[in-house]
């Protein structure tokens, strides 16, 4: 498994506020997602002058926002795999969101820090 990229990612009900606290800052979306999750959520990818980058989800189903770790990898079930044998759960059983771009899953580790795995799909 190769990591191919690494930020922080904020899980929201209310993004496009904490899009604009980024942009506010100087980060500008590169990357919109829509239609994750039969269209109920958009994902936003933000990079600043410097290089660096802050992923951004929305959704309606946490109670409050949520800081993780998003890690893109060049092979989703290696690193799913990986992480699982290391005591990480996902909390969906072993539920991952599929688009035509990606497959993506959030896992939480024994100590409760939480990571995004993602594989892009490229044509």
């Amino acid at each position: 498994m190769k990591i191919t990229g690494f930020s922080p990612l904020i899980v929201t009900k209310d993004a496009e506020a904490v899009v604009k606290v980024f942009e506010d800052l100087g980060f500008e979306k590169r990357h919109t997602k829509t239609g994750i999750e039969g269209g109920q959520n958009t994902n936003y990818n933000m990079k600043d002058s410097n290089g660096n980058r802050i992923n951004i989800a929305s959704s309606n189903n946490v109670p409050q926002d949520l800081t993780a770790i998003t890690i893109n990898v060049d092979n989703f079930q290696e690193a799913y795999d990986f992480f699982i044998a290391h005591g990480f759960v996902n909390p969906r059983g072993d539920k991952v969101t599929d688009t035509p771009s990606s497959r993506a899953t959030m896992l939480f580790s024994p100590s409760g820090f939480a990571v995004t795995i993602s594989e892009h799909i490229k044509d």
